[in-house]
């Protein structure tokens, strides 16, 4: 399996990933939600393109602050899901928090979403949490 991340150059189509993975949470929660939204609140962000053997399957949004890495969102398409890709992910994520010397990692998921075994799996914990989310951090 070769994962690899490139800086996004297709926004858009970064965005569409992201809506399309998170529709059923927009639905429930946040149902003014389009792709355009999605758009607007990640472009400022740093978009890698999460690649398996050369095709984009993924998006992962970081953002930094004094001390954290924050991972703003991490998508996978469904067909490339559960093939360690999100765990591969979240490496690289530790690699560039370290490169921009960060002590941190911190991340926001709905407490529905399965994704909260992969970021227990990879040391998170839950630092705090309200009706809908955990608030996530592990030490890098």
């Amino acid at each position: 399996m070769d994962v690899t991340f490139i800086p996004t150059t297709n926004l858009s189509h970064a965005a569409a990933i992201t809506y399309e993975n998170m529709r059923i949470y927009y639905a429930q929660f946040a149902p003014d939600w389009t792709v355009d939204k999605v758009l607007s609140v990640t472009s400022d962000l740093e978009n890698y393109d999460i690649l398996l053997n050369k095709e984009v399957v993924g998006v992962m949004r970081l953002h930094f602050n004094l001390s954290t890495c924050v991972v703003r969102d991490l998508q996978v398409i469904g067909s490339a899901q559960n093939k360690g890709i999100g765990m591969a992910s979240l490496q690289e994520a530790q690699r560039l928090a370290l490169k921009a010397k960060k002590n941190t990692l911190s991340l926001r998921v709905f407490k529905i979403s399965p994704a909260v075994n992969l970021y227990l799996r990879s040391n998170f914990v839950i630092e705090s949490e309200d009706e809908r989310f955990f608030n996530m951090v592990k030490n890098v």
